[in-house]
């Protein structure tokens, strides 16, 4: 009887280990699901922080999908656990059968769904990278953003101190208040891309504000150097355009009207020019007291194109005099310049060639003639040597043309 009873003991025992044995496989698989789905939770958390897009939305509920499964199959083997105690000092033959069974079905259930967890977490993968790399430049970026509006803040503070009030900056400065509150409320409440972007911004616009209150006393400084040039250049343009009447004189007294008749309004217009020039210089004057930066700058681009004008006028007139004093004296000057251009055109036209281009030849023939003409044209008491220069300067650049257009077309076969 005492051998029997030892056989069958170790028959249970037998049975007991084999199930024990099917218990330990399925908490070691059961462990390791549990650790894998804490670390595909975080992947998960990483990803939704960031990714707000359909793709995004997708993952997560992907994952809550396998979540409820991962509960299943994990109620399933703690159900297990309560239903079979492996420690009962009366565990039959048949009650270690059914314990085995059921932790051996567990584990391969929990082995089936830790199959689907690692797929579906390797198919994570890109979306993960890049969630990593959005959110690792998500503290960088708001601490830029939070230091550039310290410089900001601070530039502002040093130009106030020297006298400068910068209203319009620190208006913009004050804009970026609402901004800096969503900055604070974190990327929690905001998103991470969205903060990241927030932060981008803000950066930015800080540091064009330093910039700027940074050159502000630069500024403030050529403003005033271009107002005492300006007036300067007012007064002597204006001692200047009083010498246009005497100029004028003598283009009439010697030359025809046709020489001088356009430059008639000339005083009239330049001192209309410089009048207006004087008002806006005081306007920017004003703009510069009352620190309006942009007006003064205006205004005084306004003065500087109204002296240019006025002094192109102004030298219009004394040029003109120089010039017809010239040709009057010795026409063939101008004539020898003309013809050397339209022979130095039909040299290169006929370069390598045994007959010229028409469309080259045409318009220096053309050229050749109307020279011929303009010096015919010089006769009488009073010559037109106006219309005379214009016609010879008119005829030196048509050959011009014809010299680009040689050279480019022979450029385009080379």
């Amino acid at each position: 009887m005492a051998t029997a009873r030892s056989w069958w003991r170790r028959d249970d025992d037998s049975h007991r280990a084999a199930a024990r044995s099917a218990k330990d496989a399925a908490a070691e698989s059961f462990y390791e699901l549990d650790t894998a789905q804490r670390e595909l939770t975080l992947t998960i958390e990483t990803i939704t922080a960031v990714d707000r897009s359909p793709g995004g939305r997708k993952a997560k509920a992907d994952y809550d999908s396998l979540a409820r499964r991962i509960d299943e199959v994990s109620g399933g083997y703690i159900a297990a656990v309560d239903a079979h105690d492996l420690d009962a000092e009366q565990l039959d033959l048949a009650a270690a059968t059914r314990a085995r069974n059921a932790f051996t079905l567990a584990r391969d259930e929990i082995v089936k769904v830790r199959a689907d967890l690692d797929r579906f977490a390797r198919s994570l993968g890109p979306m993960l990278t890049r969630a990593e790399n959005e959110l690792s430049r998500l503290a960088p970026a708001v601490e830029q953003a939070r230091q550039a509006l310290l410089g900001a803040t601070g530039a502002l503070d040093e130009v106030r101190a020297a006298g400068l009030r910068a209203d319009d900056l620190a208006a913009r400065l004050a804009a970026l208040g609402p901004e800096l509150t969503k900055l604070n409320a974190g990327a929690k409440a905001h998103g991470v891309r969205e903060t990241i972007q927030r932060a981008d911004a803000m950066r930015r616009a800080a540091g064009e504000i330093r910039a700027e209150a940074e050159a502000l006393p630069q500024r403030a400084a050529e403003i005033d150097r271009r107002l005492v040039s300006l007036r300067t250049r007012a007064q002597a343009l204006t001692t200047r355009a009083g010498q246009v009447g005497p100029t004028l004189s003598e283009l009439r007294r010697r030359f025809s009207a046709a020489c001088w008749q356009d430059l008639q309004q000339v005083p009239e217009r330049a001192a209309d020019a410089v009048a207006r020039a004087e008002r806006r210089l005081a306007e920017a004057e004003r703009a510069r007291a009352e620190q309006r930066w942009p007006d003064a700058t205006a205004a005084l681009t306004a003065v500087r194109d109204l002296l240019a004008e006025t002094d192109a006028a102004v030298s219009a007139a004394g040029d003109r005099l120089r010039r017809l004093d010239e040709v009057s004296r010795d026409p063939q000057g101008e004539i020898e310049r003309t013809r050397f251009a339209l022979r130095d055109a039909q040299r290169l036209a006929m370069q390598g060639r045994a007959t010229p281009d028409p469309r080259h030849a045409g318009p220096l023939d053309d050229g050749v003639a109307r020279l011929q003409r303009a010096v015919d044209g010089l006769t009488g008491r009073h010559p037109d040597y106006w219309a005379f220069l214009t016609e010879l300067a008119a005829i030196r650049e048509t050959a011009e043309d014809v010299v680009a257009a040689i050279r480019e077309e022979r450029a385009r076969t080379s």
